[in-house]
């Protein structure tokens, strides 16, 4: 569940400030010792305070019928040799996506697709409504046209198809978001920081299309570039 998440990293980062603490006592440096030792002796709130988004979808997961159907949990106990992990090559229509985008650009359309990689985001993928459908451009157009139920929240995309639409997600909380970015982009911006995923909006306002990786917006694309930067960070 935290495949592709920042919440790796934050583990990283707890396990080296304890390794670090380790040393400090065997190096007998008191002061230093005894501020990692206040910070070590909380812990267990600590890890409950950063990872409670993690914890929460976790809790929520395990308590559906979901956890009881996935077998991918299975792998887990699995000694194997052979990776059963996916190729380090995304496959995508990324022309689907592109001729989409930019078709609901020329109508002021508002968009918001988030493509899946690593991170199954099935949290997110529960809060909207399942459509397992074919990723083509008139489908993400039909889901984004403004009288229907759907367009609003986002479109989530996996394994080359369209895998939900109508989807919440987080906003990022950055102080410094540039004000002339609306929702869609902070949602954007929310998700590409907690996840490995990647989003592409169209803005209602201007029509302008954007790709969001890694919580950087990159604004005002046009078709060869949203291509190059769907190609680059999915490894087409």
């Amino acid at each position: 569940m935290v495949k592709g998440t920042a919440a790796v990293n934050v583990f990283i980062g707890l396990t080296l400030i304890y390794i670090v603490y380790i040393i400090v006592r065997a190096f007998e440096l008191k002061l230093l010792g005894s501020i990692l030792g206040k910070f070590i002796n909380v812990g267990v709130i600590a890890v409950m305070v950063v990872f409670q988004q993690e914890i929460r979808k976790f809790l929520l997961y395990i308590g559906s019928n979901e956890f009881l159907k996935n077998k991918s949990w299975k792998s887990i106990f699995s000694f194997s040799n052979q990776e059963n992990a996916v190729s380090s090559k995304f496959l995508i229509n990324a022309d689907a996506i592109i001729n989409a985008c930019f078709a609901m650009s020329e109508t002021k359309t508002g968009a918001l697709i988030i493509i899946s990689k690593k991170s199954d985001l099935v949290f997110y993928i529960n809060t909207g409504e399942s459509v397992d459908s074919a990723l083509t451009d008139k489908m993400l157009e039909n889901i984004f046209y403004k009288n229907s139920p759907m367009h609003d929240g986002a479109v989530i995309i996996k394994d080359n198809r369209i895998i939900a639409a109508r989807c919440v997600l987080p906003v990022t909380e950055k102080e410094s978001f540039p004000s002339h970015f609306g929702m869609r982009h902070r949602a954007a911006v929310g998700i590409t920081e907690t996840t490995d995923a990647i989003a592409i909006t169209v803005s209602e306002q201007t029509g302008a299309v954007s790709l969001t990786v890694n919580g950087e917006i990159n604004s005002n694309l046009n078709k060869d570039k949203l291509r190059y930067l769907i190609e680059k960070n999915l490894k087409v």
